[in-house]
């Protein structure tokens, strides 16, 4: 009852909705007068706007700012979603889409195909990575922007769309249609083996269909000899909590706690245990986690260390552990509040500290120092035990087994091209590609053995020109490893998809290095069932 209360005095609030609406809840608070009294204040400021501003106030951006304003108030992660953005969220957390199935960026000011999606119209038309769209349905395709891009491509399912492309090595444009379809939003990115039978999963996000995506991996990694596992949970920015639950119920005893919630309300505290159920409780697992690591990815690490079933490699994750629930507005807006915080099996509480505002909140993670393994013995972190007696770290996060910091160690210069904004690496290895009459047999033989063109360091300095200043082919040279694998990762991609192009991109990756080297460890684990 009084969480039906607060939302709708908070409703009458933000749709200034008279202030009886409120009076048949008497009990909402001690300090319910001096609320009353607040939304009177904020009527009267509304009114006097209204009558009086020099200009015309457009209400609909005013009284968004004003509902972002109170949530910022709350709490970091207790925001106000507006219709459109809504739409957007949807998609993305449901899995799947309208469209025509394309992953895509604005390269040279033309739609340029990076991958299509695999099973959907694009690739079933033969679109392929580095085609640009010159017009859609007759109409220019230059200078678009993303935002325009989504508007034309995306649509109800059965209808279509005319492109007209140009495709690298290609006299002509020609035209194509394509009847748009449902798109599938993968969570798991990539799964594969890789150096004695160790499976790989990359999940980016915890979406309707995540633990689903998961199940499907493993279960495809046992049947090709897996023997230990590498999750890798790095910028998974998080999502559904009972996606998470579900994904670690494949490793845990029946009975094992997952995490926990507190809140205000009853109706807030929740427990999660494993059912025992999963068939993989012998399977040891390494989780990769870094600072864009949050929520339901803390969940997972979190949980895995505290039970001792899994080493977590990398750096303190962001620390975001508040649970928000979703309420729908009027307009079709929704506004998520934060009802409750996780605790992990342990008791360890996984929000960082938001005391100092929301700059300090963001720019904290960004700047702390963990520059080596010895950061435990000097954090001041609160002391922990997991299930075994093991020694693990509170204070917001879920600080790593074992601390290692990404190094990529490039030159200023090249470092530049990677950022820059025309996707140069992208760009060059379309060039290289036309080096080769067909693609390599052997994916793999091609990303770990493979040699580039003969010069190919020089060749890719004259494409750059000057839109990379101060580069010089010194700087390439000194950062061959990673100049390669950025390139093979691309070509990959173009030939072969995601699993060759996330496999290329752990050559120059020392945190999945590190993840190889700790193995051991994780298969000495006593969560681990023998």
């Amino acid at each position: 009852m009084m969480k039906t209360m607060k939302k709708k005095i908070f409703l009458s609030t933000l749709t200034i909705l008279l202030l009886a609406t409120a009076i048949f809840y008497p009990k909402i608070s001690a300090s319910v007068d001096d609320l009353y009294l607040k939304i009177a204040v904020m009527n009267d400021i509304i009114s006097i706007i209204n009558e009086s501003y020099v200009d015309e106030v457009d209400w609909a951006k005013t009284m968004e700012g004003a509902y972002r304003g109170m949530l910022e108030e709350l709490d970091p992660h207790s925001v106000y979603i507006n219709k459109d953005k809504l739409k957007t969220v949807k998609e993305e957390f449901q899995g799947n889409f309208q469209g025509i199935g394309i992953e895509f960026d604005i390269i040279d000011g033309y739609i340029t195909v990076i991958s299509p999606i695999v099973g959907t119209p694009s690739e079933r038309v033969g679109l392929q990575s580095g085609d640009k769209f010159l017009k859609i349905n007759g109409e220019s395709a230059y200078k678009i922007t993303q935002e325009e891009t989504f508007k034309k491509l995306r649509g109800p399912k059965g209808t279509s769309v005319t492109l007209t492309v140009k495709r690298v090595g290609e006299e002509e444009p020609f035209e194509v249609e394509i009847i748009r379809d449902d798109i599938p939003i993968y969570s798991v990115l990539a799964h594969f083996l890789i150096e004695e039978n160790v499976g790989y999963i990359l999940v980016n996000r915890f979406s309707q269909k995540t633990a689903e995506e998961f199940s499907d991996a493993l279960h495809d990694l046992k049947a090709q000899g897996m023997e230990s596992l590498i999750i890798d949970l790095r910028y998974n920015g998080g999502g559904y909590m009972n996606e998470a639950v579900e994904m670690l119920d494949h490793f845990l005893n029946a009975g094992d706690m997952i995490v926990y919630t507190k809140g205000r309300l009853p109706n807030a505290n929740e427990e999660f245990y494993a059912t025992g159920k999963g068939e993989f409780k012998d399977l040891p697992v390494v989780v990769m986690i870094n600072r864009g690591s949050a929520s339901a990815s803390e969940i997972v690490s979190g949980a895995l260390q505290d039970l001792d079933r899994g080493m977590i490699i990398g750096e303190t994750s962001f620390g975001k552990g508040l649970v928000q629930r979703q309420w729908p507005l009027k307009d079709g807006s929704a506004v998520r509040v934060t009802v409750a915080r996780y605790y992990t099996p342990s008791g360890r509480l996984i929000q960082r500290p938001y005391d100092n505002g929301l700059q300090d909140y963001y720019e904290s993670i960004i700047l702390a120092d963990e520059s080596d393994s010895t950061a435990l013995e000097t954090t001041g972190k609160p002391v922990y035990k997991t299930k075994a007696g093991r020694t693990v770290y509170g204070g917001g996060g879920i600080t790593p087994d074992v601390l290692v910091k990404r190094h990529l160690n490039l030159s200023k210069p090249t470092l530049k091209v990677f950022q820059h904004s025309d996707r140069l690496f992208f760009k060059f290895a379309q060039e290289l590609s036309k080096e080769y009459p067909s693609p390599p047999a052997d994916a793999e033989d091609f990303i770990f053995n493979g040699d580039l063109p003969e010069n190919y360091l020089e060749d890719f300095l004259s494409f750059i020109g000057d839109k990379v200043e101060s580069l010089v082919l010194e700087d390439l040279q000194k950062d061959k490893d990673y100049v390669e694998m950025q390139l093979k990762s691309e070509m990959a991609k173009m030939w072969w998809g995601n699993n060759a192009f996330y496999k290329a991109r752990l050559l120059a990756d020392n945190q999945f290095e590190a993840a190889l080297e700790h193995i051991p460890d994780a298969k000495a684990l006593p969560g681990l069932k023998p």
